[in-house]
Formats: structure tokens, C-alpha cells, sequence
């Protein structure tokens, strides 16, 4: 289901700045329909803020943000989520004391004249759930409070892909997650790949990221060492472009390496 023809998300040149401090320096990144993009980098390298301003909480100062091969500003969150952009971030933002359905249409819900259309929603979110071959919830009506750590993080991608999203950002969804819980939703992060979604999927670890990514960016210090293909490169490569900047001769050039360091 790979589109190898024009990213649905692109970036070029961006760059971000927190007073003094320069974040992102000239980041170019893209994301196309039907693949896995891991976006990788130690702590401080600017996964976070990179994901923030695609999603609209912080605005990039420079650079140019295309979707589906246009111009567009992302001034805010509800211009990210009006393109087809939905972030899934690591607390998921879902209320325990609401059900599967409640929480999938958390603000977004549907009314038929003064009332909520109860049974639309539910049709939806069997819909959306049963697309994503989502087999691990036993109800759609079960609140979020009874469901384990896997379970939680699957409602939560198939919220995301609820609202006729292009582009799911996932961020450490595997996270404190049990062996068995991390293949379930490392299996259902491949299917919405397969659904057409173009997914980034922020990831430590190296095992998810080889196992279900397609192509992989490495940050370091708030640079792009390298976008690669996941298999032209070993573990051992990212996980040098992630500390150094550099595995051999892919990545920043040793003179700009250093200056980061």
C-alpha cells in the first residue's frame, strides 16, 4: 500500500528556537501514504518539538510545511487536525471514567438534533475497530478503566484514525508495555500503515522500530543526521547516527557533528 510518488507530509528547512536556544536546525522530513516513518534520536534531539510543530502546538519561525503537495501554515492544533494530521501522545488523553465509544468521540461528537446519536457513534467505532482488525476489546462499551496498557494504547490509534486522519503521529507506543501487549499494537501501527495512513512513530527502541518501520530519520542535537531506508541500514548504524550523528560515511558531515557536540 506504499505510495512511493509525493509525501503527504514534507517538510524543508525548518527550524525552531525556544529564546536563545536553536532546537531544529534546517529539519527537512517527510511521510508517505501506506509507510512507517520511525523518526529516532537520543533525548534532547528534538523529536518532541519537531512532533509539536507539526501538530500546530509550536509553530515553526522558519522553513515550509507541504501536505499533500500544498503550502500550508500550521498555526495551531485544530489546523494540524483539519488537514488529517492526529497525534497519539504518550498519556493517550483518555478519560477512564468514560467507554470505549465516549472516548473515541471526546469532543468531536455526533448529535441528532438536541440529543447525542448514541448509535452512530458506536457503529462508527465498531467500524473503525474492526478495519484495524482490532480483536482485543471484547466491548465498545467498556470503560477505559478496565483495560489493560495495551488495550488503552489500540483505543487510542483507532481514535486517531477515526477521523479520516492521513497522517498518525505515534508517540513511544510501545512504552511500558508487556511483550505481548507491544506486538499487539506494533501489529496494528503495521495495519494502519496498510490502511493507507501515513504513520511516524517516535520510538527508544530499536527492536520496534526495525520490526514494522519502513524508512528511518535520525535526529541528533536538533539536526537530521540521515533518512534512510530500514533495510540499507543495521542497528548498529542508527544507533551511531543517533549518539554520534554519524555511522561511517552516513550522516552529518564530522565538521558539523562536532560543532553540535
Amino acid at each position: 500500500m506504499a505510495d512511493n510518488g509525493e509525501p503527504v507530509l514534507r517538510l524543508t528547512g525548518v527550524n525552531k528556537s525556544f529564546g536563545p536556544v536553536h532546537v531544529l536546525h534546517d529539519v527537512d522530513f517527510t511521510a508517505y501514504r501506506g509507510e512507517v516513518m520511525a523518526l529516532v534520536g537520543d533525548n534532547g534531539a528534538g523529536k518532541s518539538t519537531l512532533i509539536k510543530s507539526i501538530a500546530g502546538i509550536h509553530p515553526i519561525d522558519s522553513g515550509r510545511i507541504e501536505f499533500e503537495g500544498r503550502p500550508v501554515q500550521i498555526n495551531g492544533p485544530r489546523d494540524a487536525a483539519a488537514l488529517g494530521i492526529e497525534v497519539v501522545y504518550q498519556d493517550l488523553a483518555l478519560a477512564d471514567n468514560l467507554d470505549i465509544v465516549q472516548n473515541m468521540f471526546l469532543g468531536r461528537e455526533r448529535r441528532r438534533g438536541m440529543v447525542l446519536d448514541e448509535d452512530s457513534m458506536e457503529e462508527a467505532a465498531r467500524e473503525t475497530l474492526s478495519r484495524l482488525s482490532v480483536r482485543t476489546v471484547k466491548s465498545v462499551r467498556q470503560q477505559v478503566a478496565s483495560l489493560s496498557g495495551g488495550q488503552r494504547q489500540t483505543v487510542a490509534i483507532a481514535k486517531a484514525a477515526l477521523w479520516e486522519s492521513k497522517v498518525v503521529i505515534l508517540d513511544e507506543p510501545t512504552a511500558a508495555l508487556g511483550v505481548a501487549q507491544t506486538r499487539q499494537v506494533l501489529d496494528l501501527v503495521r495495519r494502519l500503515a496498510d490502511t493507507g495512513h501515513a504513520v511516524v512513530l517516535i520510538s527508544h527502541n530499536m527492536n520496534d522500530v526495525f520490526e514494522v518501520a519502513d524508512r528511518i530519520t535520525a535526529l541528533y542535537l536538533g539536526r537530521v543526521a540521515a533518512e534512510v531506508k530500514r533495510a540499507d541500514v543495521t542497528h548498529a548504524q542508527v544507533v551511531e547516527l543517533i549518539t554520534a550523528g554519524r555511522s561511517g560515511d552516513l550522516g552529518l558531515h564530522p565538521t558539523t557533528a562536532a560543532e553540535n557536540v
